[in-house]
Order: C-alpha cells, then structure tokens, then sequence
C-alpha cells in the first residue's frame, strides 16, 4: 500500500505535464483526460482509506520514501510522504471536490478556446495541494506550499485578457510570498533548534526546546498560515482572487488553498501547545478574521465576493478552533471537510447563475431566479442552510462544536471567543439569508447588458448540475455522520489528540444560542430584504457599510502602511543612487578621463617634445643629485 501514496500526487501532475505540454491536438480531448485523471487520483485515495480503516486505530499510519533528495554531509532531505488519519481527511477532501469540480468545469468552461490548459493547471493545483498534505516534513510541505501559491496564480489569471484578472493573479501571489517567508523562516528555526525539519523528530521534541524559540516558531508557522488561509492581516487578496473562472473559485475556496493554513496549524500542533503565546495569537487571528469576512460579506452586491467574504469567516472559525489546542482541533478540521461540501456547492451555484445570466455577478439584478434554475435553487439552498448552521445540517454539526469549544477555553478569554464566534454565527445567517433572497426570491431585476442582450435564465446542463447535486449531499449529510459516536473524534484523535475541556455553559444552552442568533439573522435579512423592494443601484448606506464595500479599507491601510513608504523608500534609493553612487563614479570617471587627456597632450608624436622632455628629465636629475650632495 505504501507504494501507492507516491501515485496519489503523480497522477494528477502528470496530467498537468500531459495537458500543458501535448499541445492543440489535445484540445478536444483536455477536459476529459484532466477529469479522468483526477477520478483516478480519488480512487487511489479510496483504496487507501478502505486499507486503513482496516488497521488499529494506532496503526494506520503509511511512510513512504521515494528518493533522498538533497543528501550533503550530515544535511539529508527525502522526497518522503506520510499518510495517516489527517493527511487521509485532506486526500479524500481534495481528490473528490476537486474531481466534482472537475466534471462541472467540463460545461461551465465548454467554450474557452484555451480549456486545455485550464485543465491541465486544475491537475496542477491538486498535485501541489496533495504534495503539501502528504509530505513526511516541513521542507517538502514548503515545495507543495509553493506549488500550490503558482497554480492560484495560474488559474486566478487566467483570463489574461482582462486587466483585473491579470492584476488580482499578481496580488495573490505576493500577498502569499509574505506568508512563504514566514514558513522558509520556520524551518530554518526548527533545523537550528532540532537539527531536522521531519515531522517526527520536531513534533516529538517540542516540548523540549525553549519556548522562546517555539514561539517564534509558532509565529512565523501563523503568518504562513494568514497568507495561504487569508487571515487577517493577510486576507486582501481573497476578494480580489474571484476573477478567475468561477470553477477555481471553488477549488481555492472549498478544497485547496485557503484550508493549506489550518492544515499546517494542527500538524503543528505539538509546537503551539508547548507554545502558549503563539497559541494565543492564532486564536485571536481567527477570532477577528471570522468577525472581519462576516461583515465584509453583508456589504457585497457581487455574488461571489459575497461568498469570498464568507470563505473567510469560515476559514476564521477553522483557525479560531485550531488555537485552542487539543480542544479544538478535530473540530477545526471537520468544519473544514463539511465546508468544503457546501461551500463548493455554493460557488458552483453562483457560477450556474452566471452562466444563465450573460456572466452578470451583481444579485441586485437578479431575483426570482428560482422559477427558472430548480435544481440550482435546492442544492445553493441546502448549502445555505448548512452554511448558516440550520439544525441537522451539516453546518450545525461543525460550527456548534466550534462554538463549544471557544466556550469551554474557560475564564475570561473562553466567553470574549464564544461570544466573537456566536455574533459571528447571528452574521452568516443574516448575509447567506440576503444573497438566498436577492438572487432566488422576489420579482425578476434583470436588465440587458451593455449589448443589449437581455438574460434568459435557465437551468444548466447536466455536467454543472450533477456535482452540484453530490455536494448538496454531503451539505445535508456529512456533519450528521462524522458526529453519530462521535466517529469524526474518534477518527483523528490519535494524531491531533482531543480534550473536552471545561465549558460554562452545555452543550444544549450552546445550541439554543446558536440557534437563537440564525433566527436573529434569518429575520433581519428578511425585513430588509425580503419585504421590501430590492432597488438596482445600492443605497449610500452607512458608514460601516461603506467601509465594508471596501473590504474594511484593507487596501486603503495596506497602500498607507505598505505602498507608500515602500514607494519613498524607493524613491529615496533612487536619489542616493543617482545623487551620491552615480556621483561618485562618474566624477571618477571624469577625473580619470580628464587627467588622461591632459597626458595624451604630452604623447602628440614630434621627435623634438620627446627631446626636450628628455632633455628637462636629466636637467633635473642632476639637479637633484648635486643639491643631495651640497646636503
């Protein structure tokens, strides 16, 4: 079985070397080659699954050692893959959303001349992805980080024809590389404290270095996290990455990129909990970042901001209950694995309505699109209902455990994260509740676009429509399951470790709480939105609401804080480089170019200069010689 790890992320990257490479001849056939190749990569994962949970819960752990990489001296890396209970979750989640989405780019990107290579930067994106899970140590993690940062800047540019694809794919990508540093700074740490960067020996002894050192370990692992995960102060690109084909938004926002920072955080979680002060900073990171994407989202008119901003807050949560130590982990991780059903379903329904509405993302131009698009209506609609945490539901499952275990941090810190993560709540049900409402309910508000054509919506074919229906599936489903005996606790406790905690407040005061806030929400959403007229043009709104359009001015501090000193600094080098280093060596230039001249005078070439100049040197000499001697 061992062998079979390394072909989990083979497969898949030699169907982007085969898509990328084989030129137009493949053109027809891409999108088939590329979804067959991830089905297949799913089945690899699937018989892998079936073989551990046919081990002890103690041993199901698989290494496998493809090569030694770089072996120098006492310095060795092995291109060495690791496959247990919490790379298994991440494989499963990957290679199925990640196929499902596949199969539903075959119709969506059905007219694209450049579908092909698309494609191929799809299977790209889940080999990098399964390469960062899969590998037994930080280094090999790093290159798979790597990966997966150029494929999101791949795919989120591609349609380079448009400038603000082109500009959103830049500013993914180095928003990323200030995280990346953040995690090339940790290894290096954690070589110089451990003398290695596997897995096993660091997790194994941290709790027997400094905590000063782990902290800064801890540190730099979250800032890699904020870039990947868009966490705050990090999360500017995520709006702005929607650009892309609505497919890859749910690639990056469901199954891959933005779950790569809590994947990192639990692995790492041997270092956070010999770490209080690093621990600390990630819960307060999630804390913020859930309540930030919350209230980004209400704002939004443009349906997949809308849900960009609800990426975030959800990825929050994750990261909120990961810095809660043992507590939280597992739950981190499975409303990561029940997000990535309804939040895939979610984009891929936004992109059904798109595709019937001439491309038009902004929902106050929708409206009663449920006459038109059923199938969409239901399964974006179970997904909105296991988004805001509707009982039984696959939502209610994850994000009530989350909710729990904030509360049960105990003291002081437990109620302000239990209350962050409750408000939180009450706002994902008033934001989900006004994009159910503006794109599926009330009277049409469709226009004709700038040519003059008018949308005639209409259901999508059945390559969109089936993985939807899949993923509406596990909306409903999979919360339900992992909870029944507690199977998703028992699943990964022996790799994150669990604790109950001390929580002030039951496990049914938590749920009356919760759902008490949906209900707020539901209602608050409905007396705007659904009782009213919905005009086309938003009003000015307040002045929350204002910076809220603007992604809570995240932009305007970055150009503060970043752009323009970066910008004077700049200009400051240039001065220096022209005024003082330019100066300096072209005022030796000169002067050597000047001296030069002057001597060439003497060298003109006439017998007689020579003679006289010989003539004055021996004058000279003896002149010299007899005043030494009178001396």
């Amino acid at each position: 079985m061992e062998n079979l790890i390394g072909l989990l992320v083979a497969v898949p990257l030699f169907g982007a070397a085969l898509l990328l490479c084989g030129g137009r001849r493949l053109d027809g056939k891409g999108p088939y080659i590329g979804t067959v190749l991830a089905a297949a990569s799913f089945g690899i994962g699937a018989v892998l699954f079936a073989d551990m949970l046919g081990r002890g819960e103690h041993d199901r752990a698989l290494h496998s050692t493809v090569f030694s990489w770089i072996p120098v001296g006492g310095f060795r890396a092995d291109v060495a893959f690791q496959l247990d209970q919490l790379s298994m979750t991440f494989v499963l989640l990957i290679t199925g959303v990640g196929t499902l989405i596949h199969i539903y780019s075959i119709g969506y990107m059905a007219h694209d001349e450049r579908r092909r290579r698309f494609f191929g930067y799809l299977n790209l994106f889940l080999a990098a992805m399964l390469l960062l899970v899969l590998a037994d140590n930080y280094l090999l993690l790093y290159v798979g980080w790597e990966g997966v940062g150029l494929a999101s800047y791949l795919l989120i540019g591609f349609w380079q024809h448009k400038p603000s694809a082109a500009t959103a794919a830049k500013k993914a990508f180095i928003v990323n590389r200030v995280g990346d540093v953040g995690l090339s700074i940790a290894i290096m740490l954690m070589f110089t404290t451990f003398g290695s960067f596997a897995f096993a020996p660091v997790l194994a002894e941290a709790d027997r270095a400094g905590e000063g050192k782990l902290t800064a370990i801890g540190l730099m692992l979250l800032l890699a996290a904020c870039g990947k995960s868009a966490q705050v102060p990090l999360q500017s690109w995520l709006g702005d990455a929607m650009e892309g084909p609505t497919p890859v938004s749910a690639l990056i926002h469901a199954a891959t990129m933005v779950t790569a920072g809590v994947y990192l955080i639990t692995r790492s979680g041997a270092i956070f909990n010999a770490a209080p002060d690093a621990q600390t900073a990630v819960v307060t990171v999630g804390a913020v970042t859930l309540l930030f994407g919350a209230i980004v989202g209400c704002a939004k008119d443009d349906i997949k901001k809308a849900l960009a901003g609800s990426t975030m807050s959800q990825i929050g949560y994750m990261i909120l209950a990961a810095g809660l130590g043992p507590i939280g982990y597992v739950f981190a991780i499975m409303h990561l694995v029940t997000h990535g059903f309804f939040k895939a379903g979610l984009f891929l329904g936004a992109g059904s309505v798109m595709h019937s509405m001439n491309d038009e993302v902004d929902m106050r131009k929708y409206g009663g699109l449920r006459r038109y698009m059923p199938i969409t209506f239901v399964t974006f609609g179970l997904g909105y209902l296991a988004i805001i945490g509707f009982p039984g539901l696959s939502g209610f499952w994850s994000k009530d455990k989350i909710i729990e275990a904030a509360f049960a941090k105990g003291g002081t810190e437990g109620w302000i994260l239990g209350g962050a993560a409750l408000l939180g709540a009450a706002i994902t049900a008033y934001y989900m509740t006004r994009v159910m409402l503006l794109t599926f309910f009330g009277e049409k508000r469709w226009v004709p676009d700038e040519n003059g054509n008018e949308p005639h919506p209409h259901e999508s074919p059945g390559s969109m429509t089936f993985p939807m229906i899949v993923l509406a599936f596990g909306s409903v489903l999979a919360g339900g399951l992992f909870s029944l005996n507690d199977a998703f606790v028992k699943w990964l406790e022996p790799v994150t470790g669990h604790s109950h905690g001390h929580s002030p407040l039951s496990a049914a005061a938590v749920t009356g709480g919760t759902v008490v806030v949906l209900v707020i929400g539901v209602a608050l959403a409905w007396a705007q939105y659904g009782r009213q007229p919905v005009p086309r043009t938003a009003p000015r709104g307040s002045l929350l609401t204002r910076a809220a359009r603007r992604d809570l001015l995240q932009d305007d501090f970055n150009h503060v804080v970043l752009v323009q000193p970066g910008q004077y600094l700049t200009r400051g080098l240039v001065y220096v480089d022209h005024k003082l280093v330019d100066g300096v060596v072209n005022g030796t230039a000169a002067s050597v170019g000047g001296l030069s001249g002057r001597l060439r005078k003497l060298q003109n070439g006439y017998a007689r200069t020579y003679a006289v100049s010989m003539f004055g040197g021996t004058a000279v000499l003896i002149a010299a010689t007899l005043l030494m001697r009178a001396v």
